[in-house]
């Protein structure tokens, strides 16, 4: 990647009832804050409407945020059955609204994000809202913790950049 060439990511932390986004400006080094925040599905709502706001709402994210690139965070389950389906076709809805921006689209998994933000794989939701903060010369901690996480995502993704990135591709 050239040193000097500025680029966009977009961090997508994928959820069905909350997707946490970031996006941020990177230019050699330097990070800079573009926007991040969250989109909520309205519980009484369908599960069909409930993907359909999703992918509205990445569609929009997608447009409004330019990006040169979309990273996504892996998903991670330990036992909820039902939850983890809801999510994963979530995650497939997002994923197809980026798709279609024709944009290279990268995932990493939460250990690799917490270890490429926070030094530490294994790192809590306090300390990668704190080190997001400090690495996006933030006034207050991002919050929700979703939020945050999709800035990890795009922070992650910013390190990576020209030495490795083709490996995390998805295809």
């Amino acid at each position: 990647m050239d040193k000097g060439k500025t680029r966009i990511i977009l961090g997508i932390d994928p959820g069905y009832a909350i997707l946490g986004y970031g996006a941020i400006e990177v230019c050699g080094n330097r990070l800079k804050l573009i926007d991040y925040g969250v989109v909520e599905t309205d519980i009484k709502h369908s599960f069909p409407q409930r993907l359909e706001t999703l992918y509205i709402q990445t569609k929009r994210l997608c447009e409004s945020t330019a990006p040169d690139c979309i990273v996504f965070e892996e998903l991670f389950f330990a036992k909820n059955t039902k939850t983890a389906m809801q999510v994963s076709a979530a995650r497939g809805t997002c994923l197809l609204a980026a798709y279609q921006t024709c944009l290279p689209l990268y995932e990493y998994t939460p250990m690799q994000i917490k270890s490429a933000v926070c030094g530490n794989g294994h790192a809590g939701k306090k300390q990668v809202q704190e080190m997001v903060m400090r690495l996006l010369n933030m006034d207050k901690i991002p919050k929700p913790d979703d939020a945050a996480d999709g800035l990890a995502a795009a922070i992650c993704h910013s390190g990576v950049i020209g030495l490795a990135a083709e490996q995390f591709r998805i295809k």
